[in-house]
């Protein structure tokens, strides 16, 4: 659960919420990003789950 969104300075937000396994899928999943990404730098910190995601979104600007 959680979402990710593009910001107006060309990086990419995500949080996810889940059990630590699928958040580390995730995690990885960013460092490559889908084809025709260039992904340059993931900075990852990891918080309590808040429970405040009931599903999952994306935003685009």
């Amino acid at each position: 659960k959680g979402g990710v969104r593009n910001l107006s300075d060309g990086r990419v937000e995500a949080v996810f919420e889940g059990e630590k396994e699928r958040v580390e899928e995730l995690i990885e999943f960013c460092h490559h990003g889908p084809p025709p990404a260039k992904v340059s730098s993931v900075k990852v910190t990891w918080e309590e789950c808040t429970g405040e995601f009931k599903d999952f979104f994306i935003r685009y600007r």
